[in-house]
């Protein structure tokens, strides 16, 4: 799958090589849902996975409570970038007691695409399940060649 891509900052589960001014790594390391997990259990991470078959690559980004309206898809540049944003806001009004809430909560993941069909990637959304399916360009048969090597 060293066509698809996610960006990320770091991951978790890979040890790089041990630098004592490592500051960033440590705090990253020492601040990650290992040591906090009820920090990262609501984060805004956008959970998703990446399937691969001979033909297409599939991903699957779980976004409950979001409805299709509120999510926005682009592909830039060899860049698929999945954004949500979602506003709520709450009016509410008893004897002389007014409410009024609001939240603002937005996400986004982009992967790195190659070989991909972008004209023909389509998505659909069910459940708070977002599949998208980025069918791969077909693989050109590489024709030989015989080269004359001229005086």
């Amino acid at each position: 799958m060293v066509d698809l891509v996610p960006f990320a900052k770091r991951r978790f589960g890979i040890q790089k090589h041990n630098d004592l001014f490592d500051i960033e790594g440590v705090l990253e390391n020492f601040l990650n849902d290992k040591f906090f997990p009820s920090f990262y259990k609501n984060s805004s991470q956008m959970k998703v996975d990446i399937k691969e078959n001979e033909k297409e690559f599939v991903i699957e980004a779980e976004l409950p409570g979001i409805k299709k309206e509120e999510v926005d898809i682009q592909v830039d540049d060899d860049r698929l970038t999945i954004s949500v944003r979602k506003n709520e806001q709450t009016d509410e009004e008893k004897d002389n007691y007014i409410r009024k809430e609001r939240s603002y909560s937005a996400m986004v993941r982009s992967f790195a695409i190659s070989n991909v069909e972008v004209d023909n990637v389509n998505a659909k959304f069910e459940n708070g399940l977002l599949f998208i399916t980025l069918p791969k360009k077909q693989q050109e048969a590489v024709k030989g060649k015989q080269i004359e090597i001229s005086n």
